[in-house]
């Protein structure tokens, strides 16, 4: 039985136990909690029952980081789930610590000069970050800035949970659009030139637009793209990242221990950080708009993750769906190959290094008899 088939009393019976457990934190404090969920998460990080999805989450790693030692990305792969066990808590902190009052005290803001100057000229604006860094502190941080932010959800299926979730973010500005009705309400909010906000680097399905993303073809959803051709909108990227975790797109040479003490070192402290900007301007004159857009957007996301690879969820599907060629053991199509050529920050080195990958892919796709990877 699901949650939404339960009845009412078992709805707020489960409803009223979770907010029970989420006021532990707040009761042991900030700093305390995060350690206590960062030492679960490792501890269920290598755990017996999460073997296959922490070997998922380093053989993603193998191929962002081919310079990586193995330890260097399994000591990743763990941080990946730690991250995960973060994020709920701080997701529980979230609505008493970024106020109006107060946010400053956990938010700073990296040249946030273009962003507003877009927002100020009411522009159809799209607000697109990844499953990187904090996505929750994000949005209410641009809310604290006056800018009242429609971001793309998944209603929750514990109803009261779901309503208490929509109230909470509505007191800081945000207003939660339901993601099976999006193209109901969607249009008219981007009309007004009001902000609209996505997380972008979700498997868009074997129906997606496949660009690169980390040396290998990604699928990512059209909607993005069609929605953004069609109002002429200006395509925001960023990430709100945890301060106190080691930056940088080299491999670490920090020890574990070290690398987790400075992890939690400054407790409750975000960056707000722009990954990229870009308007109809840049992609409206492109031999592809929707194309150049998803990948250019997607770059944009794969950089973010470099600046701090911890921050990311490296056990997601990401690379499942794969494109038809693949699918159907076919060689790899000129139409694609002119759209990675048409992309100006690949290079012919680059375009073929996809191709070759794409070929590897197709190849194990075709002696597994599956349609899907991993």
């Amino acid at each position: 039985m699901g949650m939404k088939t339960l009845p009412s009393w078992a709805q707020w019976g489960a409803y009223f136990a979770l907010r029970g457990i989420a006021a532990i934190p707040q009761i042991a404090g900030v700093q305390s909690s995060l350690r206590a969920v960062a030492a679960v998460g490792k501890a269920h990080a290598t755990s017996r029952i999460n073997q296959k999805r922490l070997a998922r989450a380093e053989s993603h790693l193998e191929l962002a980081y081919p310079e990586w030692t193995t330890d260097q990305r399994r000591q990743c792969a763990i941080s990946a789930f730690q991250h995960a066990f973060m994020l709920a808590v701080e997701a529980a902190f979230s609505p008493r610590l970024i106020t109006p009052y107060t946010w400053h005290r956990h938010v700073e803001y990296l040249d946030a000069g273009p962003v507003l100057r877009v927002m100020l000229e009411r522009r159809p604006v799209m607000l697109l970050t990844g499953h990187c860094g904090n996505w929750e502190i994000l949005g209410a941080a641009l809310c604290m800035l006056g800018y009242p932010i429609s971001a793309l959800y998944r209603p929750l299926d514990l109803q009261p949970l779901d309503n208490w979730v929509r109230r909470s973010r509505a007191r800081s500005g945000m207003r939660l659009i339901d993601k099976f009705g999006a193209l109901r309400s969607l249009p008219g909010i981007l009309e007004r030139g009001e902000p609209t906000a996505f997380v972008a680097d979700q498997n868009g399905g074997d129906r997606g637009i496949f660009v690169p993303f980390f040396g290998r073809l990604v699928s990512s959803y059209k909607s993005i793209s069609l929605m953004a051709i069609r109002y002429q909108a200006v395509i925001v990227v960023g990430q709100a990242r945890r301060l106190g975790w080691r930056g940088g797109d080299t491999a670490p040479d920090l020890s574990p221990a070290e690398i987790e003490r400075q992890r939690l070192a400054e407790g409750f402290r975000f960056r707000v950080e722009v990954g990229d900007i870009f308007g109809p301007e840049d992609y409206m004159n492109q031999p592809d708009p929707a194309y150049y857009l998803t990948a250019r957007y997607r770059l944009a996301i794969e950089k973010m993750i470099r600046s701090s690879p911890w921050d990311y969820f490296w056990m997601h599907r990401t690379w499942r769906s794969r494109p038809v060629h693949e699918r159907l053991n076919k060689p790899f199509p000129d139409s694609l190959r002119r759209r990675l050529e048409s992309l100006p920050w690949l290079n012919d080195a680059d375009v073929a290094a996809l191709i070759d990958r794409s070929d590897r892919d197709r190849r194990i796709l075709a002696h597994h008899g599956v349609t899907r990877l991993p």
